[in-house]
């Protein structure tokens, strides 16, 4: 069975829309018995635009959302592509688990004027329309009308959901894993022509476990990097150059609105003169918004200090091998999500605290904007100024170096900034999907 959205109403709204249409009782049970009141449990597997699970919890509380495949009741897929008028069309495949005979396909099709914040919701109307009428089919809602009161309420007084709710724990599941989530890559480039060779070698590997208090994540990576360049006059220009790393991330959520964590780092950075690095970083963040609420909207201040250990590869221009040095800084970040578009800022100041006149602040933003209904704005920038360039090694760039970019040079400030804009117009009816010599097939 497939069905087809455009341009879906409310989440909430439609949801109640089909509860009404589900209220009929349905055949006889198929799988096992549901106990009353009980939420179905989802495992989205998406392969497509917009996968924001984050939003998805939010706005759909009444779903517990699998880790594993195993642990679903509900095996959804979710894939895009192009439609002819330059929207997407996302095919979202319910699948039941075994204890749950359950097959079903919907569609929503978003047109090309939508901002992003309009698109998710339309994934997120498909997505509960879905799930809901696989759980009244199977008894998940014995008690419609109950049901029907819940989200009636949500709606007009605003009852919070504690985003973790959403997430089956551990006591519900057996996960062997105990919620760590492993990943390796790596990568081999070779490219080149007659008079220049590059090869590049890379690989990563990171280990995280996310819980509703608590989140972990660890990462290491390496980074071989061979150039070679035959000069018009004066040889072959040869430089190979090794990087690698391990950082961590430990926070917990302290209370409502505060969080603790620390950040560490051991690293080697060729660029930055740096052979051997180490850094350990407490921080404290507070936000201003519910967590909960990050999805939409965001004003989060970060504090860090610690201490910084360099061991480096040539002298720098203080007269230093190698140094521990306590830094501290803060950040304040706000973002937004709304129909009309997305905006973002972020200014970030840092310093030395044996010498406050060694600093650097910087300020980034960026904003997608729709003018009217066919015509967006974006743009996105930044700028620094620096002044804590401590590593500088004394003897300089070469000129090979500097124009290659390197090694890192002395500077006072850094900037960049885009603008563009997108006009469409003419038919965003068609929403006819053709396969035919894709250029782009994973959209």
């Amino acid at each position: 069975m497939k069905t087809l959205w455009r341009t879906p109403p409310g989440v909430t709204a439609a949801l109640l829309a089909v509860i009404s249409a589900l209220s009929a009782p349905s055949g006889p049970l198929s799988g096992q018995e549901v106990a009353d009141g009980d939420r179905p449990t989802v495992f989205l597997d998406c392969a497509a635009r917009n996968c924001n699970q984050t939003y998805f919890r939010t706005e759909l509380p009444w779903i517990n959302w699998a880790r594993q495949p195993q642990d679903a009741n509900v095996h959804l897929i979710m894939t895009s592509q192009a439609t002819g008028a330059g929207g997407s069309e996302y095919r979202l495949d319910f699948i039941g688990s075994q204890e749950y005979e359950y097959e079903n396909q919907l569609a929503y099709q978003a047109p090309p004027t939508n901002t992003q914040r309009e698109t998710l919701d339309g994934i997120t109307h498909a997505i509960g329309v879905g799930v809901l009428h696989f759980a009244t089919i199977h008894g998940f809602f014995d008690d419609v009308n109950a049901f029907r009161e819940t989200i009636e309420l949500v709606e007009s007084e605003g009852e919070e959901f504690d985003p973790t709710e959403r997430v089956v724990t551990g006591e519900e599941v057996e996960d062997p894993w105990n919620f760590w989530v492993f990943r390796l890559g790596g990568n081999t480039e070779v490219n080149g022509e007659q008079t220049r060779r590059t090869t590049q070698v890379r690989g990563n590997a990171s280990a995280s476990r996310v819980t509703s208090t608590w989140k972990m994540n660890f990462r290491g990576d390496f980074n071989i990097n061979r150039r070679e360049i035959d000069l018009p006059d004066d040889g072959t220009f040869t430089d190979e150059r090794t990087d690698w790393g391990v950082s961590e991330l430990i926070a917990y959520a302290l209370a409502d609105h505060w969080s603790v964590g620390v950040r560490g780092e051991v690293r080697k950075i060729t660029r930055f003169n740096q052979n051997f690095r180490w850094e350990i970083t407490p921080a404290l963040e507070y936000s201003f918004f519910p967590y909960e609420e990050a999805t939409r909207r965001a004003l989060t201040l970060q504090y860090r200090i610690g201490p910084a250990y360099r061991e480096y590869l040539e002298e720098t221009v203080y007269g230093w091998l190698s140094e521990t040095r306590w830094e501290e800084s803060l950040e304040i970040e706000f973002s937004q999500r709304q129909p009309w578009g997305n905006a973002s800022v972020r200014i970030n100041g840092s310093h030395f605290m044996y010498n406050t006149e060694l600093y650097a602040v910087s300020l980034n933003g960026d904003l997608s904007f729709r003018v009217f209904r066919g015509l967006n704005l974006n743009a996105e920038g930044g700028i620094g100024w620096v002044h804590d360039q401590i590593y500088l090694s004394a003897q300089g760039a070469t000129d090979a170096e500097a124009l290659l970019n390197l090694r890192q040079r002395a500077q006072d400030f850094n900037y960049e900034f885009q603008v563009g804009f997108s006009f469409q117009f003419g038919s965003v009816y068609n929403n006819v999907v053709n396969n035919r010599f894709r250029e782009n097939w994973w959209r």
